[in-house]
């Protein structure tokens, strides 16, 4: 197989950049109000509709405050981005190397 000698542009990552970070910064610049998980509004809204309801069951562990479990679930999904990029590189690695 012949190799080229022409190099791709690196213009198109900068776009890239530009568009995460347009995405990114503009719902913390024009949105106004609360950033918070989903969880406690959905309690609040199951006790607002039948107020009688028990839990099917408990947490097995609860953080001691919110800070710790932020903390938890950045650790979970960085551990989960770090495993994607893995097995992407590990078959983009097979992929070239035949």
């Amino acid at each position: 197989m012949a190799q080229s000698n022409i190099k791709p542009s690196k213009q198109g990552n900068w776009w890239l950049v530009f568009a995460v970070l347009v995405l990114t910064l503009t719902p913390l610049l024009f949105v106004r109000g609360d950033y918070e998980g989903a969880d406690g509004l959905g309690e609040e809204m199951i006790t607002e509709i039948q107020p009688d309801y028990e839990p099917w069951f408990e947490s097995i562990f609860e953080p001691p405050s919110g800070e710790i479990e932020s903390l938890l679930f950045v650790s979970q999904a960085a551990l989960g981005a770090g495993f994607l990029g893995y097995v992407i590189g590990l078959y983009k690695g097979r992929h070239e190397s035949k």
